[in-house]
């Protein structure tokens, strides 16, 4: 069991088979009266069953090569260790497979050997002043298929988010535009995108919290916002790192995140819904559009196996009485438990709303497509009923140079 240290010290613990990291790591941390060091030599293999870090404040666990032996001993000790600290995971290499292993695992943090002290300090100390419960919530929406109001969606969603507790207490939230080509939330809000990962991906090191402040956009409501500069005729996926890195930032800043996403699948697609609270699957009203839907949900769960529930939105629902369209009977019988809500059809508002780069509210107070998104949504902000384990906010890919 895990007890207060006394006299509010800090206990880092380490375990490593690697002479030369074991004596980095106390020279990094000598030099501050307040940090006590328990180190452990050795490969976890073997030990995840008798290791005791529970009266740390965090834990570095060395996986050197990352063999398989070790992974899976980590991912038991994660597994079983309810009183363990946050854990540190570090090793030589990084690949798909072992960040994969990482996020089932939810270690707190991960970095690459050779690791630069001011870089483990900092990992570190973020975890040391994290409080279990502050980690951010969020809440992404991705669509079933081109051109159904995501990016529409996921405005409202952020703008609820952060009135949600009235105007002197709002939380500080983030949306994030991960379409970097087609993008459009800058547009649909009136700002000047000032996110450029390619300044950045040379040198991921550099994206810290001053960076980030530089990059992001605010609107007049308060909102802070992530968005690129388009390049529609530009093709390209960002190296994962970098991205799972400025997204780690932006949830360990804000209370609330949300993340507007692209149609197109890319290879960091995977970390952010498994990072996520709650997963949104965007459709239209139509029955193409509900088997897209459908085939998504059934996507999801099947690759990102323990992950967060996806959840359907229909969107411009327009049912009218005596017509042979779709009724909200259809919905649930096509969905069945995925099914979240279905948002009336505006289009005039929607329009306006977006020529004048303002949210639907400012336009039309008490809408009905505001309304009914806030009947889904508070409730979720109210309950706290998703798990607390976003990899966004508890999981650091990004490798320390």
């Amino acid at each position: 069991m895990r007890h207060p240290q006394a006299d509010n010290r800090t206990v880092i613990g380490l375990l490593t088979a690697d002479a030369a990291f074991a004596e980095a790591v106390a020279a990094t941390f000598a030099a501050s009266s307040q940090i006590d060091l328990k180190r452990e030599t050795g490969r976890l293999s073997g030990r995840e069953a008798d290791l005791d870090f529970g009266d740390t404040t965090i834990a570095i666990v060395d996986l050197d090569d990352a063999a398989e032996a070790e992974v899976v001993a980590l991912q038991k000790l994660m597994l079983h260790a309810r009183d363990w600290p946050p854990v540190i995971a570090v090793a030589k290499d990084f690949d798909a497979s072992l960040a994969r292993a990482l996020v089932q695992a939810k270690v707190a943090d991960f970095l690459v050997k050779p690791i630069p002290a001011v870089e483990l300090v900092r990992a570190c100390a973020r975890l040391s002043k994290r409080d279990s419960g502050a980690d951010a919530q969020i809440y992404t929406l991705l669509p079933s298929a081109g051109g159904v109001g995501v990016t529409t969606l996921a405005i409202q969603t952020a703008m609820l988010l952060m009135n949600s507790r009235g105007a002197r207490m709002r939380p500080s939230t983030c949306l994030v535009d991960l379409d970097f080509q087609h993008g459009a939330v800058a547009d649909y809000l009136d700002l000047e995108p000032r996110l450029d990962l390619g300044e950045v991906e040379p040198r991921p090191e550099r994206l810290d919290r001053q960076l980030l402040e530089v990059m992001l956009s605010q609107h007049a409501s308060g909102l802070s916002v992530v968005a690129a500069p388009h390049r529609p005729a530009e093709m390209r996926s960002f190296d994962p790192q970098v991205v799972t890195r400025l997204l780690d930032l932006v949830s360990s800043n804000f209370e609330y995140v949300v993340f507007d996403m692209p149609r197109t699948w890319f290879s960091w697609t995977d970390s952010v819904l498994l990072g996520s609270n709650h997963i949104a699957i965007v459709s239209e009203a139509t029955v193409p559009g509900l088997r897209h839907a459908k085939q998504l949900v059934a996507a999801i769960k099947s690759r990102l196996s323990g992950g967060p529930e996806p959840r359907v939105i229909v969107n411009r629902f327009n049912q009218k009485m005596f017509s042979g369209g779709l009724t909200h009977g259809d919905l649930e019988q096509v969905l069945g438990e995925s099914f979240a809500t279905a948002i009336p059809n505006d289009y005039q508002l929607v329009r306006e709303a977006i020529d004048r780069g303002v949210p639907l509210e400012e336009v039309k107070p008490g809408n009905k497509v505001t309304q009914q998104l806030k009947k889904y949504l508070l409730p979720q902000v109210a309950g706290k009923v998703a798990s607390k384990s976003p990899l966004l906010s508890k999981l650091r890919l990004a490798p320390a140079r």
